[in-house]
Parts: structure tokens; sequence; C-alpha cells
């Protein structure tokens, strides 16, 4: 069976932008402005596609309890409205539609919370390269009173815990809205949760077929390359902020 093997041109960098996570509670919903009120100074832009769940907050699995009338679990909604200050959003069934009828505050008992979040990865493509590399800690395990030889006893390892980083290489670009350029931006936002990475290292037509590494991530640094020869391009530094899931394998 021959091998092919892969090349740059095989692999894909998703995001979800920093700072577009919150949560709420029953009391948070204003019915007849359709108004739910999150966290403050989130990074939520009006025409992102976000989802809503409910959340045990001890946990961070899931919840019991039920959504306010008007959102489905699971379903793809539209940010009309956002303010920083307060935290009130309002989300539309279809970008630039209207505002979602909310016809009941819905019930979510403490642990139990309403979650708003990031719908789905969606492409930058205007990365020229990403890189990710795991480590791995040695833990010295040499024990003393060897057996004496002419030469030096060698000290003896074993593996410890993981560890990774990353970085991509961004292309600035004249549209404020551009993924790319909100990456570069997202480094400043305070709150980061919901940033979250997926680097495909062959992107196929099916997600089974695809082989990559997710992982939600703390953005570290932002560093300018600029000169007159080149396209403007920022170089991003990023380190998952949990265990990222590997899936390596191409399968159908």
């Amino acid at each position: 069976m021959a091998v092919t093997v892969l090349s740059g041109t095989s692999g894909a960098l998703y995001y979800k932008p920093a700072g577009t996570t919150g949560t709420f509670s029953p009391t948070d919903v204003t019915i007849g402005t359709e108004t739910m009120v999150v966290q403050a100074y989130l990074n939520l832009k009006v025409g992102d596609p976000v989802k809503f769940k409910v959340v045990d907050s001890s946990s961070g699995g899931a919840g019991t309890g039920t959504l306010p009338a008007g959102l489905s679990a699971g379903t793809t909604y539209y940010v009309k409205t956002y303010t920083n200050s307060s935290g009130a959003m309002t989300v539309s069934a279809t970008n630039g539609g209207s505002a979602v009828n909310l016809t009941s505050a819905g019930t979510a008992a403490a642990p139990n919370e309403f979650e708003v979040y990031y719908a789905d990865y969606a492409a930058i493509g205007q990365v020229q390269s990403w890189s990710f590399e795991v480590t791995r800690a040695e833990i010295d395990v040499t024990t003393i009173g060897q057996t004496v030889g002419q030469t030096a006893p060698f000290k003896a390892y074993i593996p410890g815990f993981a560890d990774g980083s990353g970085s991509a290489s961004v292309y600035v670009t004249d549209e404020d809205a551009a993924l790319s350029n909100r990456l570069v931006e997202d480094v400043l936002q305070r709150q980061q949760v919901g940033a979250a990475f997926k680097l495909y290292t062959d992107k196929q037509g099916t997600e089974a077929l695809s082989r990559s590494i997710a992982m939600d991530a703390a953005l570290l640094s932002a560093s300018w390359n600029i000169n007159p020869d080149d396209a403007q391009m920022v170089e991003i530094a990023f380190r998952p902020t949990g265990a990222p899931s590997f899936d390596l394998s191409a399968s159908s």
C-alpha cells in the first residue's frame, strides 16, 4: 500500500474568540425587553454566533433546569446587542434579525445556571503557519548504592506531567471584523474564557477523516513584524489551559 506524506497545505487553524463564554440566572432575564444580563466586559460582538445551555457551576458539567422560553439548547443564535458595561444582551434567530421573544425566565436553581458560548470553531484564513509543541517533565529516580565499577553510573529518569505551547503567524488585514484581527486583539482581552483553538494537521471534507489538536487556550503574547518588503504579520503565542484533545487518526 502506498503511503502519502502530508504537506503543510493540508493544515488549517480554527478558532473561538476569547471572552465569549458567560453565565447568567433566571433573575437576569427580563421579559418584554428580551434582555439577558450576562457577565460584563466580555468580548461578545454583534453578529457573533452563540448557543445556550444549562450547566452545573460546581462541576462544570451539564446542569438541570430549563432555558428561558424562546431559546433552545444547541440552536445557533446571533448576538443582536451587547452592552459591555452592564452585560445586557439580546439575540436573534438570524444574523441581523429581530430579537428572540423570551416568554419566560427559565428555571435553574443553584448550583445550576445558564451559559452562553460561542457556537463553533471558525476558520482563520489569514494564518501563514502554526506550531504546537508537547513536552514532558523528567523525574529523577536515581538511586544510590549502585554496584561499583570502572565507569560512572548513569542517572535514571521517568517521564512526568505533559505540557504544551503553541504559536501562530497571522497576517493583519484591513478588515476590522476579520477573525485574524480579532485573534490579535484577544491577547489583550482581560477575560479570555471561551478562547479555543482547533489545529488541523489534515483538514478533510468530513470531521471524521480530519486530524486535529483541540484545546481551550490562554493567549500569552503578540509580536508585530512590520517591514516594507513583506505583508504585515503578528506572531501569537498561546498555551492550553487544560489537556488538549488529540485526534491524530483518520477514521470514517
